[in-house]
């Protein structure tokens, strides 16, 4: 049997005198696609959070492949996410929004055009790169998210409610 992808062991976490992650564990392994449902206040956000670096972890640890991420900042793990809020820069448009984390990742000029080109047109956006996000729908803004989150091709892609804000026929 394969070593999971993703390994998180007892992990908390903690707001305060607040538990709201209380030693969680869980095996991803490659190719699998994990769903967390609960009611709200559960924890499924802030497990994406510690997953992706935003929040504090208290005990436990993370690992991805043979990495342990648990004290990684956020920008050197290979993780997507689509936050719940869509967490897009008002200061930037469509395509700097899109193209921002292979700008992070110091990928040249011509492939960041080729790559967000492609993410926006997987997600029906590319007549839409110029725009700023204030000017778009929330589905619009929604779909920039997950392009932001796919363009530079993750190994694990978190998302928090990603596609509710989206129709039927997007979502497929």
């Amino acid at each position: 049997m394969t070593s999971p992808s993703l390994s998180i062991e007892e992990l908390s976490v903690r707001y305060g005198d607040v538990s709201v992650l209380d030693r969680v564990s869980l095996q991803v392994r490659p190719g699998e696609f994990l769903t967390l449902l609960g009611p709200s206040g559960s924890g499924k956000t802030s497990l994406l959070m510690a997953i992706a670096g935003f929040a504090d972890v208290t005990g436990g640890t993370i690992h991805f492949a043979s990495t342990d991420l648990t004290a990684l900042p956020p920008h050197r793990r290979s993780l997507g996410i689509v936050f719940q809020s869509y967490a897009l820069s008002p200061h930037m448009n469509v395509f700097h929004n899109v193209a921002y984390p292979l700008r992070l990742r110091k990928v040249d000029r011509e492939q960041i055009r080729r790559r967000v080109h492609e993410a926006l047109t997987l997600m029906k956006m590319e007549q839409f790169a110029g725009r700023g996000v204030h000017e778009l729908s929330g589905g619009q803004r929604q779909r920039v998210a997950l392009a932001r989150a796919m363009v530079f091709e993750p190994a694990i892609l978190l998302m928090d409610e990603p596609l509710s804000a989206l129709d039927r026929k997007l979502r497929e």
